[in-house]
């Protein structure tokens, strides 16, 4: 039996438990901030969304369409075009 892998706050009598890891795509980030303000097309997995980029943070984008926000995670990102 090997030895439980110990993290910093964690006691023995402690079960070791799963930590969530969001890869963050400093690219699309920094395109998505040099949009801030303008009209894009963003293609996801899911579909396409289209509206002003309002504010971008490192896992996602925020649209305005309509007076309707739409918050998009950078993950889901396929490709996005500038209108």
């Amino acid at each position: 039996m090997q030895p439980t892998m110990m993290y910093p706050g964690m006691t023995p009598q402690m079960p070791p438990q799963a930590i969530t890891v969001f890869p963050v795509d400093p690219y699309v980030v920094e395109t998505l901030r040099s949009v801030t303000g303008k009209w894009v097309l963003i293609e996801t997995t899911r579909g396409h969304v289209d509206g002003c980029v309002v504010d971008c943070k490192p896992d996602h984008v925020i649209l305005e369409n309509r007076r309707s926000k739409f918050f998009v995670r950078i993950s889901e990102i396929v490709w996005i075009m500038p209108e």
